[in-house]
């Protein structure tokens, strides 16, 4: 019918584009449908999400630190927000989506055009993953860094190159930058990368960026970026604002303790976040609980410091445990440790799930090393009197 009215079509014509603000954009197939044809490639990245690796396990699990979860959150404020959603979760949280947005805005020192809100930060990568690659190029990234984003491109047809990390298990910046050429079509950038937990020097990253993203756009994952001291001196934000060609994804579920819940943010250029939603179905995929609790947690420091605190020191007796048997470790900036195992990596992943751990194993560099989460300071004693079973 002519004059029928659905609720995207309602949002883009409507209160919310007067407010300066898409939260809808055509379907993911409209959009793929206008570029060439998209060719599927085989997987070469290996990449076992974590929620294939939570799905297998058994359920009398004493320490899950396989996903990189917050075990502390989320704040009771959030739970709070949560519960006096639910009286109304009936309705679409239509006039609730502007007060997140000028949140991030106000604290980023942004314009509102400028956020895209998804759940979580995943539809955001993989909406950039097939805008940038819907007709072929390559993208570069780290080796070994977050794969969900190159994964999903090459899924499309792209190709991937993967640069090794350096001597100090970070993303080596110069590398990266050398690979860059005229069927680059993305630079991915995860700070702190994850799965080794390294930081990059924020000056060099800067400068690199400055660099780069006049050939290219650089996207910059900041998922755990909250765990560092000061994270307002690392954001990469900094760059959107002077106008540089910049994307940088953050989510709520990490320190925000809301891996289940669901809530991401990305900041970049007005026009490049007009062009990624059109690949996601944006803001409306957050439900009315998660987006009322995001807008009652958005930098609720007491909450978010006593986080950071309780990790801290969950990390420090990790750190102790490992030292305590002779391993050494790769220094974290979030909230799970890389250390070289001595064993092969299935092997020990296996052997620490029989007595009730759940951890996951990278090889490289000719060595298998084994990820474990950060958890409570009991699961960490889990994970410690495993580990000196098997080490």
């Amino acid at each position: 019918m002519a004059n029928s009215i659905n609720r995207r079509n309602w949002i883009k014509s409507s209160a919310f584009i007067a407010g300066g603000i898409t939260f809808f954009s055509s379907s993911i197939t409209s959009a793929l449908a206008k570029s060439k044809t998209v060719k599927v490639a085989s997987k070469k990245i290996f990449f076992e999400s974590e929620q294939s690796v939570v799905a297998g396990l058994p359920p009398e699990i004493k320490a899950r630190l396989s996903a990189n979860e917050n075990p502390f959150g989320p704040s009771a404020k959030a739970k709070k927000a949560i519960v006096e959603a639910m009286d109304k979760s009936y309705q679409y949280p239509f006039s609730n989506f502007k007060e997140l947005f000028n949140k991030i805005a106000i604290f980023e020192g942004v314009k509102p055009e400028q956020i895209m809100v998804d759940a979580g930060s995943s539809p955001i990568l993989r909406a950039a993953a097939m805008h940038f690659t819907k007709e072929g190029g390559n993208i570069i990234t780290g080796d070994p860094s977050y794969a969900d984003l190159p994964s999903t491109a090459e899924d499309y047809g792209a190709e991937i190159i993967q640069v090794p990390l350096t001597a100090e298990f970070k993303l080596d910046l110069d590398a990266m930058e050398k690979k860059v050429n005229d069927q680059t079509k993305l630079v991915y950038i995860c700070n702190p990368n994850n799965p080794t937990a390294t930081v990059v020097d924020t000056q060099k990253l800067k400068d690199f960026v400055e660099r780069v993203s006049t050939k290219v756009p650089v996207f910059i994952d900041e998922a755990y970026i909250d765990y560092l001291e000061d994270p307002q001196s690392v954001t990469l934000i900094s760059a959107i604002k002077k106008g540089q060609n910049v994307i940088v994804a953050r989510t709520f579920s990490k320190l925000y303790g809301f891996a289940g819940l669901r809530v991401g943010y990305a900041i970049a250029q007005p026009e490049m976040i007009e062009t990624l939603g059109r690949y996601t179905n944006g803001a409306m995929s957050v439900s009315a609980t998660s987006l009322m609790a995001a807008i009652a947690s958005y930098q609720d420091r007491e909450f978010l410091d006593d986080a950071k605190q309780k990790t801290f020191a969950s990390k420090e007796f990790l750190y102790k445990t490992l030292k305590n048997e002779g391993y050494n470790y790769i220094p974290s900036a979030a909230n799970f440790v890389m250390f070289p195992i001595k064993m092969e990596g299935k092997k020990f992943v296996g052997e620490m799930m029989k007595r009730g751990v759940s951890v996951r194993n990278w090889e490289f560099k000719n060595q298998h090393f084994c990820r474990v989460s950060i958890g409570t300071l009991p699961e960490m004693q889990a994970f410690a009197d495993a580990f000196k079973q098997i080490s």
